[in-house]
C-alpha cells in the first residue's frame, strides 16, 4: 500500500467547522489515486479506516458526481474528477501561459521538459513535453517527487525557512525510502546519507541537499545527477514572477546514454535561459495578453452534459433519487474546488458562493475543510488552490487513452441497443478499431482491437473523412482504389462526395452492406474540444433485422448519447493532459 507523502510529522486536528464528510471523501479519492485508480471497495475500507456503510456512501455521492465509476467489486476513478485538478491549474495559469513556450524547447532540443511547481517539501509537475524514446521521462502531470530527488527542488528549498527545514528532515526521518512517493523508485534508507537526513556526510556538505541547495544559488540554476534513477539527468531554472519569487521551475530532462550530466548544461543552458527569459515575460503580461487558448475555439472549463452539479436542483434531485446514498455536505464541498479557474485565481468566500449556487455559511465551511487539508490556501480574505489539489486522481487519469475514455460508454451502449459498438480512428486511407464492445448473438459482428479496413465503405470511415478539409478529402479520394467489395459499394467518386457532404450535414452515417453483405452500420463522430472529429462510434447489426429506417431510428438517439458522454470525458481530460488515440 503506498501513502500520500507527508510534509509534517503530525497533522492538527480538524477545525470546529470543518466537513467531516468531505474529509471522508477526499481520504478515498487519496487512497484510489496512490493505488492507481482502481481498488477494490473491500480494500478501500480497510485502507481509509472507515465503516463500510460510510464507503459505500462516498462511493454512491463521488458516482453521481461522476467521479468515480463502480465496476464488479472495484471503485474506479473517472475522468470527469480532472475537473477539480484543472481548476487548479487554470487558476494558476502555468500551464495556459508558459506549456506553449515548454513545448517548443522540447521540440528545439529533442529532450523532454517539464515545469514544476513547489508543493510541501515536494515538487509537483504541472506540464510535460516528453520525447517518446525507449528510455525517456515517464511522469505525469500531478506526480509528486521529494524535493532532494530532482534538480527543481534544489531551487525551491533556497526560499524554505527554519520551519520549513525542520519538515524536510521530520518527513526524511519518517519515510527514509520515500514509500510515500510512489512516483519514484523506492530508494535504500542508506541512500539518505547524503542529503542529511541521516548518518553520514552534513547536510550542507557539496553531495547533501543543502549543498546542492547553495550551488543551485550560486549557479543560477540545479542539477541533478542521476537523483531519482541511473541515467536520468536534468537541468533546471526558477521562473520567477515580477516580484522575483519562483514560480515554478523549468527543467530540460536526457539519459546519460545522450548527454552526460557534465555535458547535459553546456548542452542546454543557453536555450533554456532564453526561455526562461520568454516565459518570464510571458507572465508579466496581463492576462489577455498573454499566451493561452483561443476560447473562442475550445471548449469551456466545465464539460458539456446535464446541468452542473452546483445548481440546488441537481443536488435536491439526487438527493430524491439516491435517498441516504447520496451525502449532499460531500457534493457541495468538492464543487467548491470548481469555483476557481482561469481569471478565477483567487476568491472572497462571496464569489465562490455565487460561483457554485450554494449558502455562504456551507461554502464557508467547506472552504474552511479543504484549507486545513492543504488544497486552498487563504490570506484570510482570498481563497486559492494549491498544486495539492494534483493528488486527487489527476496524475492517473492524465495518462488514460481515448479508448479507455470511451470503452466504458460503448459498454452502456452495448448494454442498451444490444448489438457490438466499436471506436475507430483514421490511419492513412483506412480505419483502425481502437475500442470494441461485442455483443452476445448467435450470429454476431467479429471483429478485433487493429483491425484496419479502407475508410470509403465504412460507416466510421465516412464519419472520419466527411470532417477533413475538402482540398485534402479530394486529394486523398483521388489516389484511393474504390473497389467494390460487394455489390452495394459506392465506388463512383461524385456520388462518394456527395454522400460525405450529407455525413457532414447530419452528423452520422449509415451504410448498408456496401463493407460485406448483410453488414449495417450506423457511425457518430467524437469531437475534441477544439471540435475537430478524433474518431467515430459506431454500432453494426445484421441487415436482415429490420429496415435501415428502422435501424437509424432504434441507433441513433443511443449512439448520440455514447458519443457525447465519451466527449463529455475527453474535453475534461484534454484540458491540459495530451490524449493519445491509440
Amino acid at each position: 500500500m503506498t501513502q500520500p507523502a507527508a510534509t509534517a510529522p503530525s497533522t492538527p486536528p480538524p477545525p470546529p467547522e470543518a466537513v467531516g464528510p468531505l474529509m471522508r471523501s477526499l481520504s478515498v479519492l487519496r487512497e484510489l489515486a496512490a493505488d492507481g485508480g482502481r481498488q477494490p471497495v473491500g480494500d478501500l475500507v480497510r485502507r481509509t479506516d472507515l465503516a463500510r456503510s460510510t464507503v459505500d456512501r462516498v462511493l454512491s455521492t463521488l458516482a453521481r458526481l461522476g467521479y468515480v465509476r463502480i465496476e464488479g467489486r472495484d471503485a474506479v476513478l473517472a475522468p470527469r474528477l480532472l475537473e477539480l485538478g484543472n481548476a487548479y491549474l487554470a487558476a494558476s495559469e502555468l500551464p495556459d501561459r508558459l506549456g506553449p513556450l515548454a513545448d517548443r524547447l522540447a521540440d528545439e532540443l529533442d529532450e523532454s521538459v517539464s515545469l514544476a511547481v513547489p508543493d510541501g517539501d515536494g515538487v509537483r509537475f504541472v506540464h510535460q513535453a516528453t520525447r517518446r524514446r525507449a528510455m525517456s521521462l515517464a511522469f505525469r502531470i500531478g506526480d509528486l517527487l521529494p524535493a532532494e530527488r530532482g534538480a527543481p527542488g534544489a531551487l525551491f528549498a533556497d526560499h524554505w525557512d527554519a520551519a520549513d527545514w525542520q519538515r524536510w528532515r521530520a518527513r526524511r526521518a519518517a519515510d527514509p525510502t520515500d514509500a510515500g512517493f510512489p512516483a519514484v523508485p523506492p530508494r535504500h534508507a542508506e541512500d539518505g546519507a547524503d542529503d542529511g537526513a541521516g548518518p553520514g556526510p552534513d547536510a550542507a556538505s557539496p553531495t547533501g541537499f543543502e549543498g546542492r541547495v547553495a550551488a543551485a544559488r550560486d549557479a543560477g540554476w540545479s542539477l541533478d545527477d542521476q537523483l531519482i534513477e541511473p541515467g536520468l539527468v536534468a537541468v533546471a531554472m526558477p521562473v520567477r514572477d515580477t516580484a522575483g519569487r519562483p514560480v515554478c521551475a523549468l527543467s530540460v530532462v536526457s539519459h546519460t546514454s545522450r548527454l552526460s550530466a557534465a555535458e547535459l548544461p553546456d548542452a542546454v543552458l543557453p536555450r533554456l535561459r532564453e526561455t526562461v527569459s520568454a516565459m518570464e515575460y510571458a507572465l508579466s503580461l496581463p492576462r489577455d495578453a498573454a499566451s493561452a487558448p483561443d476560447t473562442a475555439s475550445v471548449a469551456p472549463d466545465t464539460a458539456p452534459g446535464p446541468s452542473h452539479p452546483a445548481h440546488a436542483t441537481w443536488m435536491r434531485a439526487s438527493k430524491q433519487e439516491l435517498g441516504p446514498e447520496f451525502v449532499e455536505s460531500m457534493a457541495r464541498g468538492l464543487i467548491t474546488l470548481t469555483a476557481f479557474g482561469a481569471g478565477r485565481a483567487e476568491l472572497p468566500l462571496t464569489a465562490v458562493a455565487e460561483a457554485t449556487g450554494l449558502a455562504r455559511a456551507t461554502a464557508r465551511r467547506a472552504l474552511i475543510t479543504l484549507e486545513h487539508l492543504g488544497y486552498l490556501a487563504t490570506d484570510g480574505k482570498l481563497f486559492r488552490p494549491t498544486p495539492k489539489v494534483l493528488e486527487l486522481g489527476f496524475a492517473p487519469l492524465s495518462g488514460l487513452t481515448l479508448p479507455a475514455i470511451a470503452q466504458p460508454h460503448l459498454v452502456a451502449l452495448v448494454e442498451r441497443v444490444h448489438d457490438s459498438a466499436s471506436m475507430a480512428v483514421l490511419s492513412g486511407d483506412d480505419i483502425q478499431y481502437v475500442a470494441r464492445v461485442p455483443t452476445v448473438r448467435i450470429m454476431s459482428v467479429n471483429i478485433t482491437l487493429g483491425t484496419r479496413f479502407p475508410a470509403y465503405p465504412t460507416s466510421m470511415g465516412r464519419v472520419l473523412l466527411a470532417d477533413l478539409p475538402p482540398a485534402e478529402l479530394s486529394a486523398r479520394l483521388a489516389l484511393t482504389d474504390l473497389a467494390p467489395l460487394t455489390r452495394h459499394t459506392v465506388t463512383d467518386p461524385g456520388q462518394l462526395l456527395a454522400l460525405l457532404e450529407d455525413v457532414r450535414s447530419h452528423g452520422y452515417a449509415l451504410v448498408d452492406e456496401e463493407l460485406e453483405e448483410g453488414l449495417r452500420s450506423l457511425a457518430v463522430p467524437v469531437r475534441d474540444r477544439t471540435g475537430r472529429v478524433v474518431s467515430a462510434v459506431n454500432v453494426s447489426t445484421h441487415a436482415g433485422r429490420c429496415t435501415a429506417d428502422e435501424a437509424r431510428e432504434r441507433l441513433l438517439p443511443a449512439l448520440r448519447t455514447a458519443a457525447a458522454a465519451i466527449e463529455a470525458d475527453l474535453w475534461v481530460a484534454g484540458r491540459y493532459a495530451r490524449i493519445p488515440v491509440l
